[in-house]
Parts: C-alpha cells; sequence; structure tokens
C-alpha cells in the first residue's frame, strides 16, 4: 500500500509540477516584423550587373584596338 501510495503521490506532483510550468511559460511571443528592403539591395544588383556589363564590353573592345595580330574569336 505505502508502494501504491508514493506512486499516486508522485502521479499527483508531476502532473501539478506539469501544470504550473506551462502556465509559468504561457507568454506568447511578438510575431516578428516583415522582412523589409529599404532599396539597397536593389542598388547594389544594380551596380554588379553594371560592372559585370563592363568588364564584359572591356574585353570585347580590348582585341579590337590591340596592336597585335591576334583576333578575338
Amino acid at each position: 500500500m505505502a508502494s501504491r501510495n508514493s506512486v499516486a503521490g508522485f502521479a499527483l506532483f508531476t502532473f501539478v509540477f506539469a501544470v504550473i510550468s506551462s502556465l509559468a511559460g504561457a507568454q506568447t511571443l511578438a510575431p516578428a516584423p516583415a522582412p523589409t528592403s529599404d532599396g539597397t539591395s536593389i542598388d547594389q544588383g544594380i551596380a554588379y550587373l553594371l560592372m559585370v556589363v563592363a568588364l564584359v564590353l572591356t574585353y570585347l573592345i580590348h582585341p579590337l584596338d590591340a596592336s597585335s595580330s591576334l583576333s578575338f574569336f
């Protein structure tokens, strides 16, 4: 009987502890704000694209004005 009472007491204690623990942490977190773009990433992407275009144009134009007899294609 003593063993049965201690098991029942332990089960009751565990249940009460679980309920109290869940109530203690019942605070909800505020939702995170939606990500917004201030345009800097768009501007940076355009800048990279323009740099690539300038690099390609440089490599296309350079063989035309080079003094060597190498052909581009």
